[in-house]
């Protein structure tokens, strides 16, 4: 009877054991599927904004050029 108590108080300090790896694993995938996200939304941002700044950049250098041309027109007619 003995040993048997002891084998059944092992098993559940082994299972104990066993679910709280398991939840300190879960609790880290979580974590790094957290950062992974955070990163790629991150990035995401990074791109569209890099993208509007060109945009930007571009349609200033239009705009400047037009004025320029224009204003020589108007200066040299």
């Amino acid at each position: 009877m003995r040993q048997s108590l002891a084998q059944l108080e092992r098993a559940f300090v082994d299972e104990m054991e066993q679910d709280r790896e398991q939840a300190e694993r879960l609790q880290r995938e979580t974590a790094l599927r957290a950062r992974k996200r955070h990163l790629e939304k991150t990035h995401k941002r990074g791109s569209m904004r890099f993208g509007l700044l060109v945009l930007i950049l571009v349609a200033t250098a239009v705009l400047v050029t037009v004025a320029m041309f224009e204003t020589l027109y108007y200066v040299m007619g």
